[in-house]
């Protein structure tokens, strides 16, 4: 059964940094792209990054670039996000996924992120 768990959500003071960990376990995907979404209770989920499996390729979305890095440790099944300049428009629920065969197939519980102002 596959598993994504999130890890390093908290509470941070706006201008702070946190950095968000994803550990995928049960299978290991032969090419997959991964990715970071948040959600808050009134909002859809949005996209914040994403990340080939390579790593080559990196996607983020306008309100975090700059701020925001993915990356991913391959051999570790593991994704990451730092996220630097935290803004209270930050907060929310964040959640990894693994793309495969173009459908972000498999979710993550989630962890909270509250920034305050």
């Amino acid at each position: 059964q596959v598993q994504l768990v999130e890890s390093g959500g908290g509470l941070v003071q706006a201008g702070g940094s946190l950095m968000l960990s994803c550990a995928v376990s049960g299978r290991t995907f032969s090419s997959y792209t991964m990715g970071w979404f948040r959600q808050t209770p009134r909002k859809d989920r949005d996209l914040v990054a994403t990340i080939s499996y390579s790593g080559d390729n990196t996607h983020y979305a306008d309100s975090v670039k700059g701020r925001f890095t993915i990356s991913r440790d391959v051999a570790k099944n593991m994704v990451y996000l730092q996220m630097n300049s935290l803004k209270p428009e930050d907060t929310a629920r964040y959640y990894c996924a693994v793309q495969e065969l173009g459908s972000w197939n498999y979710w993550g519980r989630g962890t909270q992120v509250t920034v305050s102002s």
